[in-house]
Parts: structure tokens; C-alpha cells; sequence
């Protein structure tokens, strides 16, 4: 579990073809802190680091994460956002972020007001049930806000201290990012379902 707070970005340098799937090498000063066997958040994707050196880590990732997120995407050189599970006896910043991507996005439009970066994301239709204006949701693993909800687009405002901190400091139009929606409301329209309420998607 993860809070969406994301404690430092690393870089991509290696990503190699296994026989099932692909390993990544990156380089991070969290490498110190980390063992075989950890799990990391890595652009909001729960993946287990299985090697560790030379101020960096080594995780893989299966054929189901590359067809979901956008790790298979990533070239050497792209900045990552990294976040170590929370502790239990931690403070919960963000929101429950469990690294299961469920879709992807795209960004849509960003602009400058003031000091702060509005940013718009695409989302895909079966996302809809699971976003609520004013309620959570992890862009590429940062916990942000809705503060704008359409049909296929939600609208968040991003501070100076996340934008110089985490990948969106580099990210444009048309790039892909992974979307995880809130938890508790998963479960709350899980519930719905259950009891034969149908949730509709946007139109």
C-alpha cells in the first residue's frame, strides 16, 4: 500500500527483453534503502526490486503490467516517479494507493496560472463510476484532486512543491500516464453492483 506521496524521482537506464517480459534498471538515491524483495511504486506500478547497486534497482515487469500501464513504453532517460510502501506506524499524506493501475490516460492540456500548473487528463469511459469531483486520484502514482470532472477529461491543479518534484515537471500533451482511481469508491460501487445497482458509464 502507497499514499501517493512521492518520495523521489529516479531515471531509466537500462530496460532489457526477458522470456517474459522486461527488466528495468534505474538509477535512484532510494537504492540505499532498498533490498531484494522490497516493492516500490515506480510511476504509480507496484513492482519487487530483485536487484540492487551501484546507486540504483532492478525490477521486472510481467506481460499483464506492460499491456496495462505504460512501463513498456518507457525509453532510457525517462524520469519515474519512485514511493516505498507506507509503514504502518506511518502518517497516510495522500490517499490508498495500492499500485494496481487501472487504466491509462493521456494529458490533455496544461497551462501556467500564477505558480501553479492546471493539467487535464483523458481518462477511458469504464473509469467514470470510480471519479468524483473533489475526490482522489493517482496520476502516474502522485495523489491529486479532482478539481474538474467531464464526461471523458478530469482537470487537476498542481502545486510548485509536486510539479518540481515528480515527473509532471516534464511530462506535455499527449503523453501517457498510468490512472489508479480511488480505492474506497471501488468498493463503494463494488457494493452497488453487488445488490443489482447498475453503474453507468460516461456518454
Amino acid at each position: 500500500m502507497f499514499t501517493g506521496l512521492i518520495e523521489s524521482t529516479g531515471t531509466l537506464v537500462e530496460r532489457t527483453a526477458t522470456s517474459v517480459g522486461l527488466r528495468l534498471r534505474l538509477e535512484s538515491p532510494l537504492a540505499p534503502d532498498l533490498h531484494p524483495g522490497d516493492s516500490v511504486a515506480v510511476n504509480g506500478v507496484c513492482l519487487t526490486v530483485v536487484g540492487v547497486g551501484e546507486g540504483g534497482i532492478e525490477a521486472d515487469v510481467s506481460p499483464e503490467t506492460i499491456r496495462v500501464t505504460t512501463l513498456g513504453g518507457l525509453a532510457p532517460g525517462s524520469l519515474v516517479n519512485l514511493e516505498r510502501p507506507v509503514r504502518a506506524d506511518g502518517r497516510l499524506g495522500g490517499h490508498f494507493v495500492q499500485g494496481h493501475v487501472d487504466a491509462t490516460g493521456m494529458v490533455l492540456e496544461r497551462h501556467s496560472q500564477a505558480e501553479f500548473e492546471w493539467m487535464t487528463f483523458g481518462f477511458p469511459a469504464a473509469l467514470a463510476p470510480y471519479l468524483v469531483h473533489k475526490g482522489s486520484v493517482a496520476v502516474d502514482g502522485i495523489s491529486l484532486t479532482v478539481a474538474e470532472l467531464g464526461a471523458e477529461s478530469f482537470g487537476v491543479q498542481v502545486v510548485p512543491f509536486t510539479l518540481e518534484r515528480t515527473n509532471l515537471r516534464r511530462i506535455e500533451a499527449g503523453a501517457s500516464v498510468n490512472l489508479e482511481c480511488d480505492l474506497l469508491g471501488k468498493y463503494v460501487a463494488r457494493a452497488l453492483q453487488s445488490v443489482g445497482l447498475v453503474l453507468q458509464e460516461a456518454k
